[in-house]
C-alpha cells in the first residue's frame, strides 16, 4: 500500500534539492557502468588540511567526545568572534554566536525564528537552491528579485527598494554567490545597506560561506556598515574555505535576541554540533590561512581554464565571476535547437541532455531562479574539466 497520502502539506510543498538530485542521477549512471564526470555538487575536491585533522585527533584524545553546549563550545565561539573582528570588522560577542550542523541549518534556524505565515523573504536572484525551499517550509513567501548576466548577476539598490513591502521580513543573499560566483563590492553593498536602513523591521541574512574563495578585492561584510549592523545576521562555516564539507560545521553572528531564539530552536532539534569537530575548527580559524589561499589559487586557475574552454562553444554566454567555484553560463541562445532526437527547451532539458549524452552532471539554472542558465562547479581536476567540456562541445555541435 502507498502511504504517501499521509505525508504533511509542508513536505509536499517543497522541492527536492536540484544539486543533490543531479548528484544522485550521476551516481545512478555511474552504477550502470558509464564514465560520469559530476560537476554538480558545490564541494571542494581537496582534502581537509592536515593541521585541522590533527587537531581533531588531539581533541578526541583529550576527551572531546561528549555533548556540547547548544550554541557551540566556548573555544570555537571565541575563535569565531576573533575571526569576525580580525577579518570582517564585525563585533559579535560569544552570546551572539551560534554554531550549527552546517550553514544550511543556520539558514533554517533564522527563517524559522523570524518568519510567520505570509511574511515575505526577498531572495537576491540567482540564489542558492535551498533558500527558497527553507522560506516556504517555514511559512514565508519567497520573493525573487533577479539580475541577469548583463548585470553580472547582481541586484541593484533600485530593484531592491521596489521589492520591499510592509510584509517584507528578510532579505537573503550570498556573496561570493552560489551559483554565479559574483561578488558584491564594498560600494554595491553600501548602496544596498542604504536602502535597507530605511526599513528597520527588515533583517538581512548575509551568507558568506565562500568568503575565502575570492579572486578580486578584499571580502566585505554588509554587517560592517554601522547603519545596518543591528539588522544583519552573518552566516559562515567551515565547508568551502577549509574543505570541511563532511564535518558539518556552520555558524552565525547575529543580534543577541535572534541568537537566543536560534539556540532555543536548535535545542529542540539537534542540540550542539560535534565536539571534536568544533575544536578542530577553532584551531583552523586560529591558524594560518595559507592552505585556504592555496586552494583559492587553484580554483582561480581552474576558473580561467573553464572560461577559456566554454567560450569556444557557440551559444554559450559567459561572465567572469570573482569568487566561489562556479561558472553560470547563459544558454538561452541554444533554446529551440535540436539534434533530431532531443530538443533543448529550457535549462532543465539542457542538463538532462548533457547527462544523457555526455555523462556530465551539471545543474539547471531554474533551480537557482535563473531559467536561462546552468551551473558548473569547477571543484574538479583540470583533466576532468577538460574532458567534461570537450564532451559538451562535441554534443552541442549536433544541435542546430
Amino acid at each position: 500500500m502507498n502511504y504517501t497520502f499521509l505525508l504533511s502539506d509542508t513536505i509536499n510543498s517543497i522541492s527536492e534539492s536540484a544539486t543533490l538530485k543531479m548528484a544522485q542521477m550521476a551516481r545512478e549512471f555511474k552504477a550502470k557502468g558509464h564514465d560520469v564526470i559530476s560537476l554538480s555538487l558545490g564541494e571542494p575536491d581537496f582534502d581537509t588540511p592536515v593541521h585541522i585533522k590533527e587537531a581533531a585527533k588531539e581533541a578526541l584524545d583529550n576527551g572531546f567526545t561528549k555533548y556540547t553546549p547548544v550554541p557551540g563550545l566556548p573555544q570555537f565561539r571565541q575563535a569565531i568572534s576573533d575571526k569576525f573582528k580580525r577579518e570582517n570588522n564585525l563585533d559579535y560577542g560569544l552570546d551572539q554566536i551560534v554554531v550549527s550542523n552546517g550553514a544550511k541549518q543556520s539558514v533554517a534556524n533564522v527563517c524559522t525564528v523570524l518568519l510567520n505565515k505570509g511574511d515575505e523573504a526577498i531572495l537576491l536572484s540567482p540564489f542558492w537552491v535551498s533558500y527558497k525551499e527553507i522560506v516556504k517550509m517555514t511559512g514565508g513567501i519567497p520573493i525573487m528579485v533577479s539580475a541577469d548576466i548583463s548585470q553580472d548577476y547582481k541586484v541593484s539598490p533600485q530593484q531592491l527598494e521596489a521589492a520591499i513591502t510592509d510584509k517584507t521580513k528578510l532579505i537573503i543573499f550570498s556573496s561570493p554567490c552560489n551559483p554565479t560566483g559574483s561578488v558584491y563590492s564594498e560600494t554595491e553593498l553600501k548602496a544596498l545597506a542604504t536602502v535597507i536602513h530605511k526599513h528597520p523591521n527588515v533583517m538581512i541574512v548575509s551568507d558568506e560561506i565562500y568568503e575565502h574563495i575570492n579572486f578580486g578585492s578584499k571580502h566585505v561584510s554588509i554587517g560592517s556598515f554601522q547603519e545596518v549592523k543591528e539588522q544583519t545576521i552573518t552566516l559562515n562555516g567551515m565547508s568551502k574555505g577549509f574543505a570541511m564539507t563532511g564535518w558539518r560545521l556552520g555558524y552565525m553572528g547575529a543580534p543577541k535576541w535572534i541568537a537566543q531564539a536560534c539556540v532555543k530552536l536548535q535545542g529542540q532539534f539537534t542540540s550542539g554540533a560535534t565536539s571534536f569537530g568544533q575544536m578542530a575548527a577553532a584551531h583552523a580559524l586560529n591558524s594560518s590561512l595559507q592552505p585556504t589561499y592555496d586552494m583559492r589559487d587553484a580554483f582561480k586557475k581552474r576558473k580561467e581554464l573553464v572560461l577559456s574552454l566554454l567560450s569556444k562553444i557557440p551559444g554559450i554566454k559567459l561572465n567572469d565571476p570573482d569568487g566561489a567555484f562556479y561558472v553560470f553560463p547563459d544558454i538561452s541562445a541554444l533554446y529551440g535547437k535540436s539534434d533530431g532526437t532531443d530538443t533543448i527547451v529550457d535549462s532543465d532539458s539542457f542538463a538532462e541532455i548533457i547527462m544523457k549524452k555526455c555523462f556530465v552532471g551539471v545543474v539547471a539554472g531554474s533551480a537557482f531562479g535563473a531559467p536561462n542558465c546552468f551551473r558548473i562547479s569547477y571543484a574538479a581536476s583540470e583533466e576532468q574539466l577538460k574532458e567534461a567540456i570537450s564532451r559538451m562541445a562535441n554534443t552541442l555541435k549536433e544541435f542546430k
